[in-house]
């Protein structure tokens, strides 16, 4: 198992843990590759980690999630660890609103974002967090 792979077991315990209907914003923290690694047979052109996760990994999920009610909220360069073991480096942080819990697992949970979005992902990144946030009333 691809240790950074969204697996059929989270998808459904966040699925439970969240409330249906709830808006919800993701926090992504990255860390990249200094070369993305495909795995064999993926038909891709050499390039850096932060290329292929921005490049081809980004604008792939754009075009599955096309009309689905998404907002990117943030996306930046990790500057400094305050708090944090030191060997816990991550590169960028981004926060993405979805509608609800739905409209995430309804993008990433579909043979095509395995297919053609997902591997863009596995070889762009070294490390990986994912947490679905709620904002706080």
């Amino acid at each position: 198992m691809n240790p950074i792979e969204i697996t059929l077991q989270a998808l459904d315990a966040a699925e439970r843990a969240i409330p249906s209907g709830q808006p919800i914003y993701m926090l992504n923290l990255l860390r990249y590759r200094a070369q993305a690694r495909y795995e064999d047979g993926f038909d891709a052109a050499p390039c850096s980690g932060r290329e292929a996760f921005h490049e081809r990994y980004r604008s792939a999920f754009r075009r599955l999630a096309a009309g689905k009610p998404i907002a990117p909220m943030f996306s930046g360069p990790i500057l400094a660890s305050l708090v944090g073991s030191p060997s816990e480096r991550w590169d960028e942080a981004a926060i993405n609103q979805y509608g609800d819990f739905a409209t995430f697992r309804s993008i990433v949970d579909t043979e095509t974002y395995r297919r053609e979005v997902a591997p863009h992902r596995h070889a762009a990144l070294e490390d990986f967090r994912l947490f679905a946030l709620a904002k706080a009333m």
